[in-house]
């Protein structure tokens, strides 16, 4: 169907890790360059050792199109957390055969996951805040640490303007939490109806949720369209009040960070289970 979770070997190679003065450097020198030039800086600095990450909304779509045109063998991967909308598998085959491309795929642990859901249920997340963090956990967050521990660099879809937790993030930066590889954000300055331009001034499939109100879009029990007037990432664990819209890909979940983050906006009272 799609080329399967790779059997990833320790790292036998130097790493080319950027310090805090070369990438506060490339910071300002990129910042103000358009996204398909910072693309192209991060595939000539790291070859086969970036690649470009995909949820296939319309930023991660975009960002892949940029970098095939530019590199047509370029390394694409995405996460399947086994719970995604049938309209989002039926992107991935779109994709495949639109660009003639290969998709690596990785997937949770099957135990751990099992492990989870015998104890817990498999829609525990609507139960607490602690839980989903959990199942995201697991779901996301270890397949996505899994592909990150053999790279130098990882390029996202990651825009200023997308959540509040975003809103600092810099065309290229050293990602801590993934053990200091290269972040690479060349949508960091960009609007979504700049997004959105992009993909129909150069026919970029899309996922067809969006044409039925979804603004945003991420596993099926956990996405629901938005209305006038609500925010983009509203349809998110929308039955969580005063939660982080966030998954913990792009925040520290699994180093603690991001569950400080959670204890502050939830409070010390939110619902705790074993384990967490």
């Amino acid at each position: 169907m799609y080329a399967v979770d790779h059997n990833l070997a320790s790292l036998e190679e130097e790493r080319d890790l950027l310090d805090e003065y070369e990438a506060g450097e490339l910071a300002v020198q990129l910042d103000s360059e358009e996204p398909q030039e910072v693309i192209r800086w991060s595939l000539e600095r790291f070859g086969s050792r970036v690649a470009v990450c995909t949820s296939f909304q319309i930023d991660g779509m975009a960002i892949l199109d940029m970098a095939w045109r530019i590199d047509p063998s370029v390394r694409v991967f995405a996460v399947d957390t086994g719970r995604m909308h049938p309209e989002t598998y039926a992107l991935i085959e779109k994709v495949r055969e639109h660009y003639q491309l290969d998709i690596e795929i990785y997937y949770p642990d099957g135990t751990e996951l099992s492990q989870f859901v015998t104890q817990f249920g498999v829609n525990a997340f609507y139960r607490s805040v602690p839980l989903r963090l959990r199942c995201c956990e697991i779901r996301k967050v270890r397949p996505l640490l899994r592909v990150l521990n053999t790279l130098d660099a990882w390029v996202t879809g990651l825009r200023r303007d997308q959540w509040a937790s975003r809103s600092n993030i810099r065309k290229v930066e050293i990602d801590h939490d993934h053990g200091g590889i290269l972040k690479v954000n060349p949508l960091a300055d960009w609007t979504e109806e700049e997004v959105w331009d992009y993909i129909r001034k150069h026919a970029v499939p899309y996922n067809t949720l969006y044409d039925q109100g979804y603004t945003s879009i991420g596993c099926t029990p956990c996405t629901r369209p938005t209305i006038t007037g609500e925010d983009k990432r509203a349809g998110r664990w929308w039955w969580e009040h005063n939660a982080p819209k966030e998954c913990g890909m792009h925040c520290p979940l699994e180093t603690g960070g991001f569950e400080h983050e959670a204890e502050s906006i939830l409070g010390r009272h939110g619902e705790q289970h074993d384990g967490h």
